[in-house]
C-alpha cells in the first residue's frame, strides 16, 4: 500500500514539475540592460524592439527608488504619461514583473516629467511557445539536364503545385540578449521541489 502511495505521489510530482517548469523557465529581461530603469541614456522603444517577450518571461526593473518608480498603466495613460491611476505600482528599486498574459503591456515612471523625457516602456507579449511550427521548405533546384522528360505534366504549372511546401521542425530560438539566469532557475526550483517530496 505504501508503494502505491509513493508511486502516486511521484506521478503527481512529475506532472506538477512538468507544468510548473514551463512557467518558471521563461526568459528574464533586464529592462535597460546594464543601465537599468532610468530617464537618460536608454531608448526603451529600441530596447523592446530587439527582444521577443512571451508569457512566462519576467521583466526586471532596477533603479534608484529615491528618484524613480515603475507603474503599469493603460494604453491611454501610457500615451498621456499619466501615473495617477496605475494598474500596478512598484517602488522597491529592484522589481520583477512576471508576464502572465499575452498582449500589450505599458510601463512608465511616475515621477513628474520622467515619462515625457522617455522613461516609458511598451512591449508586446506573445503566448508561451507551443513547440514546433511549420516552416516553408525551399524547392529543389533543377539543373537544365533534368528537363529532358518528353512531355511535361499538364498540372506542372498549376498553382497547387507551385505553392510553398511545409515541413514540421523545431521552432527557431528567439534572439534575446537577456540574462541566462532563468534556465538554471527553473531547473533548481524543480530539484528543490523534488527533494522536498522525497523527504516527506
Amino acid at each position: 500500500m505504501a508503494l502505491i502511495k509513493n508511486e502516486s505521489l511521484f506521478a503527481s510530482l512529475m506532472i506538477f514539475v512538468a507544468l510548473f517548469g514551463v512557467v518558471v523557465g521563461g526568459t528574464v529581461h533586464n529592462v535597460g540592460d546594464s543601465k537599468g530603469w532610468t530617464m537618460m541614456g536608454v531608448d526603451y522603444e529600441a530596447w523592446a524592439s530587439s527582444r521577443t517577450f512571451r508569457v512566462g518571461d519576467s521583466l526586471v526593473f532596477v533603479y534608484n527608488k529615491d528618484y524613480h518608480d515603475v507603474n503599469k498603466v493603460t494604453p491611454n495613460n501610457f500615451e498621456l504619461c499619466e501615473p495617477s491611476n496605475p494598474l500596478e505600482r512598484y517602488e522597491t528599486g529592484s522589481d520583477t514583473v512576471t508576464l502572465t498574459k499575452p498582449g500589450v503591456h505599458n510601463f512608465i515612471c511616475g515621477v513628474p516629467s520622467h515619462c515625457d523625457i522617455g522613461q516609458k516602456l511598451q512591449i508586446v507579449v506573445l503566448p508561451a511557445s507551443l513547440g514546433p511550427v511549420a516552416a516553408p521548405v525551399p524547392r529543389p533546384v533543377r539543373s537544365p539536364s533534368s528537363f529532358s522528360s518528353p512531355s511535361p505534366s499538364p498540372l506542372a504549372d498549376s498553382p497547387v503545385n507551385n505553392g510553398p511546401r511545409y515541413q514540421m521542425g523545431p521552432a527557431p530560438a528567439p534572439h534575446s540578449t537577456a540574462s541566462d539566469s532563468s534556465a538554471g532557475m527553473g531547473f533548481y526550483s524543480l530539484i528543490s521541489l523534488f527533494s522536498l517530496f522525497i523527504l516527506v
